[in-house]
């Protein structure tokens, strides 16, 4: 059996403040390493997580704590969503000051990891072999694990703090247990309510907390009572306030259906089996990049394992690892804690509920990865002894470069899907993000058609990039028949998109097709009675019909969700006006001009309106005016040129 490690005498760990120093260069290696991610641009899921959610707008409303659902980043997560509130009421949509809470919350967490390794280090079972060395051990601990780049994409990608912040309360509600446990605590009955509340905020930050109280009983058990029964008798009303925290999850989700909108939960088109199997090669592959953290990768797409054969090696480890942890458990060790702190985290997003959006996630490994480093940091202390530290100071610079490099990739969303493209090609939901932002290239259309066609050809089903091929396609000369085919698609694949059948109409009613358009118009607006541009394009078909009164209808419709409209006012009159009731069409231009007085086309119809009604002076006026706006409208100034000269006329 190797020796107990003697006493460390580092000059950097001498000295009665050893221990603030060591502190101090962990939040320091944490700034070093994200410093250059500051000026990283908001990507993917963060445009619906903080630029479209209108509910972090006011950081004193009660809508902070009620954000939106269709499976954005801050569903049934309150707490993110106040987090994000408050960025933006410090400094808007200015992205450095989202990424900036990121890297202090991730360095903070750090520092909770530093302060947990250590006192785990002195506890009874553990003091005398490590207790020596208990200083520079949780320093390297949490000195790898801040710098790791593997850590990148729960740091820098600014709605990965879902996963950060509550990675910091996960441990800080271990690390106050463990100081309300301490014998010299003078306070342990408030370390412990500290530890309480600290659990129910993680319980509002993501759901991957719902195993903390567990781990927090596993720790006592094995550092402090010694069994399960000692730790309960001692401790029950702790344990029963940390049980509570189950019902504020519980709440948030039941209040989201049990889902997180179409990216996790059962029954959207992956089994529980199908994903295990799945999870086998991704945990796998996740232990991979702790040693070898090349290539990162954002995305992994949506790979699925249908055969256990696919995956009998990965599985096999897997089972072995974790047969070894229940072994080691069973003898109270702190390598079968270890064992445990990897599985119980990773069992909610890597088990059997399907989270069909990202079956693959580097992020999930953000706390489970200190478990790993430990274990390693610990071992390779026991080899090497005090020669370990020259190898973890090495380690710890080349992860530190490999971080800040990974950095460089998120400097905008085109870079990342381009790295990510490169060392993932089988990726069709990439290369379907790729072509979007080669689209919006000037001159790199045709890069972007490839872009499509290669995430179709990988994933034929793929109904979105389909549509998006589609309304590229329809907007270049000579490429119309593609453009119809891609839609015709794109609805065989989807019949219920909104989206697709409101493009195919514009296009079919484009190219003089309006009867073939009407129905797509008329589905994408049964499909979502709210779509106010496939409603206003369902009037407007309906007028070259010459069909006013159904038009009428749903103009109205359209004002009832947006009454301050302008155009959809002016769109009113005009069926008003075709229909007849001159009266209730100047009235609806005159609102639409209320709501905007520089609406050329507004003028014009209100004065030919006027015209028909006889008040001349008042035509004049809107025809001048609307000719002033928009010198193009010939017709205005073949109407001007018709009227007899008159005196002025103020509106």
């Amino acid at each position: 059996m190797p020796n107990p490690p003697s006493p460390v005498r580092l000059p950097f760990f001498a000295g009665r403040h050893a221990g603030r120093w060591a502190a101090a260069a962990v939040f320091l290696a944490a700034v070093l390493a994200y410093a250059n991610s500051l000026s990283a641009p908001f990507i993917f899921d963060d445009s619906p997580g903080i630029i479209f959610n209108v509910t972090i707008r006011r950081l004193w409303s009660w809508d902070v704590l009620s954000p939106p659902g269709g499976g954005s980043g801050v569903q049934s997560r309150p707490l993110i969503n106040l987090s994000l509130a408050l960025n933006y009421a410090l400094g808007g949509a200015e992205v450095w000051g989202y990424h900036l809470f990121n890297v202090l919350v991730h360095a903070a967490a750090g520092l909770v990891l530093f302060g947990l390794v250590r006192r785990t280090l002195l506890q009874p079972p553990l003091a005398a072999r490590w207790g020596p060395a208990a200083l520079p051990l949780a320093f390297t601990v949490a000195a790898l694990w801040t710098v790791h780049p593997l850590q990148t994409e729960s740091v820098t990608c600014v709605m990965q703090r879902t996963e950060s912040l509550m990675g910091f309360f996960y441990l800080l509600t271990l690390y106050l247990f463990v100081r309300g446990t301490d014998p010299a605590a003078a306070h342990p009955g408030r370390w412990c309510a500290l530890s309480i509340f600290s659990c129910l905020l993680g319980m509002a930050s993501k759901e991957v907390m719902v195993t903390a109280p567990l781990l927090v009983l596993l720790y006592d058990r094995t550092f402090v009572a010694g069994t399960f029964r000692a730790a309960w008798q001692r401790r029950r009303p702790f344990y029963l306030g940390l049980a509570a925290t189950w019902l504020l999850l519980a709440f948030l989700v039941w209040d989201s259906g049990g889902q997180r909108g179409p990216a996790a939960g059962f029954g959207l088109g992956m089994t529980p089996w199908t994903y295990l199997l799945t999870q086998c090669e991704a945990i796998v592959h996740y232990l991979r990049l702790v040693i070898w953290p090349h290539p990162l990768i954002l995305d992994y797409g949506w790979p699925f394992v249908q055969s256990p054969l696919e995956v009998a090696p990965q599985a096999l480890l897997l089972l072995a690892l974790a047969g070894g942890t229940l072994l080691a458990l069973r003898r109270h060790s702190a390598l079968g804690f270890a064992g445990a702190w990897f599985f119980l985290i990773l069992a909610p997003s890597s088990s059997v509920v399907p989270l069909v959006a990202q079956t693959i996630a580097e992020h999930r490994m953000y706390l489970p990865l200190a478990a790993v480093l430990a274990v390693t940091v610990c071992g390779l202390h026991t080899l090497l002894g005090r020669r370990s530290y020259q190898l973890f100071f090495v380690l710890a610079l080349v992860l530190g470069g490999v971080t800040v490099r990974r950095n460089l990739d998120y400097r905008s969303e085109l870079s990342i899907c381009e790295v990510t493209v490169r060392d993932r090609p089988g990726n069709a939901r990439m290369h379907h993000n790729l072509a979007i932002f080669y689209e919006q290239i000037p001159g790199r259309e045709s890069d972007a058609i490839a872009e499509y066609e290669t995430a179709l050809r990988l994933l034929p089903s793929y109904a979105e990039a389909n549509y998006d091929l589609a309304c590229l396609l329809a907007k270049l000369p000579g490429r119309a028949a593609g453009a119809e085919r891609r839609f015709a698609e794109a609805l065989r694949l989807r019949p219920g998109y909104p989206a697709a059948r409101n493009e195919f109409g514009l296009f079919l009613a484009r190219a003089g097709r309006p009867a073939e358009a009407l129905p797509h118009f008329a589905a994408a607006c049964r499909l979502d009675p709210d779509y106010t541009a496939a409603r206003t394009n369902l009037g407007n078909t309906l007028m070259m019909l010459d069909r006013a009164p159904e038009a009428i209808l749903h103009y109205e419709r359209v004002l009832r969700l947006q009454p301050g409209f302008a155009p959809a006012h002016n769109n009113l009159g005009i069926a008003f006006f075709k229909a007849g009731r001159l009266p209730e069409a100047v009235a609806s231009y005159r609102r639409a001009l209320q709501l905007n007085p520089r609406l050329a086309d507004a003028h014009a119809n209100l004065g030919e309106a006027l015209l028909q009604l006889h008040d001349t002076p008042a035509a004049r006026f809107h025809l001048e005016a609307a000719l002033r706006l928009n010198p193009a409208l010939t017709e205005v100034r073949d109407s001007l040129a018709k009227l007899p000269a008159a005196a002025s006329f103020k509106n």
